[in-house]
């Protein structure tokens, strides 16, 4: 079989456009309701979608003025997804911060065995000091110490979900044993973050691991995700910047000694999808006007670390920024901003309008037809392996691009018609992870 795209559904409350709520066809307590989600994820399952993915992160986002801010935990709304949906991989947002390795394994391996095989883990460091102040702790650790912490994390999760082989459970009635012992391996792991002895009090699961899932852009994160990630979730707002990326990141997964292709690269895409392109501007223009520009500028102003009184909104953004060395949180996302606005020479009001509906991810508005051409035309030039589809508005933009846009993809043949895995690691083409402590001789 060809090349085909992979396809992941960023669920989002009302949509990825921060007025999305404000439409009157919009639920606006949906980020709330159990059925708004499994009415979501039936519609990727329909259209043969490899994922559906949960944002998530331990404090509050927002200005709860601003748009539906409450977030479910992920991975307790992904366990009762798994059982309105069969086969769509289910893919939760966990901190390395703000957990410790051998809960989070035992809540991922839970998730899989749940979902038969079909959890993801999209690994994330946590920037900000407010995050830090639930847990403790006056300000966030450093960028490279959240690294360095989340490397040693994903050493020992791994080693605890590598710590029963997958023949240990033998079941066996008349000899009254039900697992072998001398198969369940302890990790005893003593390293500078952490002190874990293991074995994992949950089975090794149907993937062995989730999905890994990274989607930090700065040096560091791109590092991180050579060495570690199985797809990588990115905003880049430009054919050239994601051809960039794609090509950087898997120089740096070859050179981790990896193979690139079992690096799965999803730029994030919002499509805003009218039967007409002057259908599809209106829609997009009728939600930028709906944008509130106080919360706007306070969150770019968070995001740029400036105070809020700095950024007037018809100048552009004032020359003296604090620069990507200087932040500690947010990285690439401050600088994709800034290059944003320097580069098409943006006033603070367009700017936040930009923003306002892909947060730096790149906006697509057009025909149904338009939006495969770009689709196409990034996977057939280097530029991704699949999309991580990122509607404006919620449910229709799904609807939309599944109704409409996939099967223009479907008829091209770049994209399935049906699965030919039950897995999420299947769907995305990725082999399943052999048992370390089995290689080693360390289970006999």
């Amino acid at each position: 079989m060809s090349r085909q795209l992979h396809f992941n559904l960023f669920l989002h409350d009302t949509g990825h456009h921060e007025a999305s709520w404000r439409l009157p066809t919009s639920d606006p307590h949906s980020n709330l309701s159990l059925a708004a989600h499994q009415h979501l994820a039936r519609v990727a399952e329909e259209a043969r979608f490899d994922s559906v993915f949960l944002a998530d992160s331990p404090v509050l986002w927002s200005d709860p003025g601003r748009r539906p801010a409450g977030k479910l935990e992920p991975t307790l709304l992904l366990a009762a997804l798994a059982t309105s949906t069969s086969r769509i991989g289910l893919i939760a947002t966990a901190s390395t911060s703000y957990n410790e390795p051998f809960n989070l394994a035992r809540r991922f391996a839970s998730l899989d065995h749940l979902s038969g095989g079909r959890a993801g883990w999209n690994i994330v460091t946590t920037a900000g000091d407010a995050a830090a102040r639930n847990f403790g702790l006056q300000h966030q650790p450093l960028h490279r110490t959240r690294y360095e912490r989340a490397d040693e994390f994903l050493e020992v999760s791994t080693k605890l979900w590598d710590s029963w082989a997958d023949d240990a459970i033998v079941a066996d009635r008349d000899a009254g044993v039900h697992a072998l012992s001398e198969r369940v391996h302890a990790i005893e792991h003593h390293g500078e973050h952490f002190r874990v002895d293991g074995p994992l009090n949950v089975p090794r699961s149907p993937q062995a691991y989730p999905l890994l899932v990274q989607a930090g852009s700065s040096e560091d994160g791109k590092d991180f995700a050579a060495k570690w990630a199985e797809a990588v979730f990115t905003a880049q707002p430009t054919l050239a910047e994601s051809q960039a990326f794609y090509a950087d990141l898997n120089r740096r997964a070859a050179a981790a000694g990896r193979d690139p292709g079992h690096v799965v690269v999803l730029p994030g895409i919002v499509p805003v999808i009218g039967d007409t392109e002057s259908q599809a501007r209106e829609l997009e223009a009728e939600l930028d006007r709906l944008i509130a520009p106080q919360y706007a500028v306070a969150t770019l102003a968070h995001t740029l670390r400036v105070p809020a009184d700095r950024l007037r909104l018809d100048e552009p953004l004032p020359d003296d920024l604090p620069g990507e060395d200087e932040i500690e949180g947010a990285k690439s996302r401050r600088t994709l901003i800034v290059d944003w606005a320097r580069r098409d020479n943006l006033t603070v009001r367009q700017l936040i309008g930009r923003l306002g509906g892909g947060r730096g991810h790149r906006t697509f508005t057009g025909t149904p037809v338009q939006v495969a051409d770009t689709i196409q035309h990034y996977f057939e030039n280097g530029a991704a392996d699949g999309f991580n589809i990122m509607p404006a508005v919620l449910p229709s933009g799904i609807e939309a691009f599944t109704g409409q846009v996939v099967p223009i993809l479907q008829e091209r043949g770049l994209f399935r018609t049906e699965y030919t895995g039950t897995t999420l690691r299947e769907h995305y083409g990725l082999p399943r992870p052999a048992n370390r402590f089995a290689l080693q001789g360390a289970l006999r």
